[in-house]
């Protein structure tokens, strides 16, 4: 079956910039130059949540892994970590002096990885809000930046016309890809971390082998290609491009799959669900739209089937993280082993959701520690001007 349009959202005042789903599929994040981050509810009748704070176009979007926060940059300069609830707070990270294109959390979501306009890319920990380095060799805006699924490397594009790779520890630059013939718009890692895709304004999109890092695939288009996303089986790419289409790359054939025509002008980013069933595209005609995967189920209905009997502890279902190397499993595992691998695997996805309810669970009370910090500040600048205040009134008396 060929990928078929599953839901379209409208509600953006201007060109969508990015978008993202969350771990369990229920809400769909998306930013847009209308300087509004919207969080769309994937169940019919539940209404979606406007979220107004940037100052200025939103150029990106990400779930944190756990899916309690929502991480942000704008043309405002500014980085936001947003609760996707109907509260809607956030707290505001500032560092770059230039727009902020580009967010990653890392896969333990501890960290989170900005790029921007002034050159540089910020690594940040998410759950004190503070700054540890800037990586600056790039000499023009930095458009992208990426953790490897490991945390370990970083990889990021420019305008510079490279893609440069890093390592987390040492913070350098151990690789510079110098191949493209334009603008670097978008990169990002596969599943399995051992390569990288970018994309391109020379209508290309190269994927480089980074533990040799030699030129892999290579894939001629016709028009500006603004986003990609690698499904979670890591056997498909799809892109996003300025001739208004969406097109689905097998990567292990090496072939364009299915061309998909939606929006109406540029698409300009497109993203697969964590569990690789949906996808979704925005463009610049301000929509939103959802589609259904309907290809290679077989690799990854397993992974699918043994989630979806898992209920964790406290007798909610969360999909688990792992998905990515449960589905490799899954692949290469012989029939008789898979009733031993299936007990096994319910007990560790069992763990991995227990766990990951903690962690999502300290995403919020970290988020709410920082919102109550932001309160107290205000408060004491506040108290601060009153104490002025009364000294001046004391002094405008005596004298």
């Amino acid at each position: 079956e060929d990928p078929s349009l599953e839901r379209h959202f409208k509600g953006h005042r201007d060109a969508v910039t990015s978008v993202d789903f969350s771990l369990n599929k229920k809400q769909l994040a998306s930013g847009s130059m209308d300087s509004c981050l919207m969080i769309w509810s994937m169940r019919p009748q539940m209404r979606a949540y406007r979220f107004v704070g940037h100052k200025d176009a939103v150029m990106c979007v990400q779930f944190s892994p756990s899916g309690h926060l929502v991480a942000s940059g704008s043309r405002d300069k500014t980085v936001r970590l947003w609760v996707p609830s109907v509260k809607g707070e956030s707290t505001v990270f500032k560092a770059h002096t230039g727009t902020v294109r580009s967010v990653h959390f890392s896969s333990d979501g501890q960290s989170l990885v900005t790029a921007s306009d002034d050159k540089t890319i910020k690594v940040w920990m998410v759950h004190r809000q503070k700054f540890l380095f800037s990586l600056s060799q790039h000499i023009n805006w930095v458009r992208c930046a990426r953790f490897s699924p490991d945390g370990r490397l970083i990889v990021s594009a420019s305008d510079d016309k490279t893609v440069k790779l890093w390592d987390k520890t040492s913070r350098e630059c151990i690789h510079s890809f110098c191949e493209h013939g334009g603008f670097v718009n978008h990169v990002d890692f596969h599943p399995s971390g051992t390569c990288i895709a970018a994309a391109g304004t020379d209508n290309t999109v190269k994927v480089w082998d980074v533990r040799m890092n030699r030129l892999l695939q290579h894939y001629q288009g016709n028009a500006v290609v603004n986003g990609l996303s690698f499904h979670p089986s890591g056997n498909y790419l799809v892109t996003a491009s300025n001739d208004s289409t969406l097109k689905i790359l097998d990567l292990l054939e090496g072939r364009l799959l299915y061309t998909l025509h939606g929006h109406q002008g540029p698409a300009t980013c497109v993203a697969f669900s964590r569990a690789g069933d949906l996808f979704a595209s925005g463009g610049s005609d301000e929509q939103v739209m959802v589609w259904k995967t309907n290809f290679d189920a077989a690799d990854y209905g397993d992974v699918l089937k043994t989630q979806k009997s898992v209920t964790s502890v406290d007798g909610t279902h969360h999909t688990l993280q792992s998905e990515m190397d449960c589905g490799i499993h899954l692949k290469k595992t012989k029939p008789q082993d898979s009733e031993r691998n299936h007990a096994q695997q319910e007990e560790e996805t069992s763990l991995t959701n227990t766990l990951e309810h903690i962690m999502g669970q300290l995403d919020v009370l970290t988020q709410t520690v920082s919102i109550l910090e932001q309160r107290l500040t205000l408060t004491e600048d506040k108290l601060k001007e009153c104490l002025e205040n009364q000294q001046k009134i004391i002094q405008n008396k005596m004298s």
